[in-house]
């Protein structure tokens, strides 16, 4: 699991599960931290049309796991530790606001 948390604290939920060729695309509200577990209701839900769910899985999930400045990788022992790459920099969230029609 990645997190990337920049400038937009509320970043992208969006879960892609590869299901043996058989592509699930999940979007949602779900920051699933045991204190908004107990005290919310957080909400996933599937991706149906096909050219979302690809560009979800091809356009922004692949931007933000190319991120290397502010993603973090989810250890077993449940601490987030910085991506170490030896890449140029790249930051997911400035090349977003960069594209056009983002604004």
């Amino acid at each position: 699991m990645r997190s990337v948390v920049g400038r937009f604290l509320e970043h992208s939920r969006v879960f892609w599960f590869a299901n043996g060729g058989a592509d699930e695309v999940y979007i949602g509200s779900a920051d699933w931290m045991t204190r908004n577990l107990k005290n919310r209701i957080e909400v996933v839900a599937p991706v149906s049309d096909r050219n979302a769910k690809r560009y979800l899985r091809d356009v922004l999930l692949d931007t933000y796991l190319t991120d290397n400045t502010k993603a973090r990788e989810l250890q077993p022992d449940g601490r987030y530790t910085p991506v170490l790459t030896r890449s140029e920099p790249f930051n997911s969230q400035d090349y977003f606001i960069g594209r056009p029609g983002s604004d």
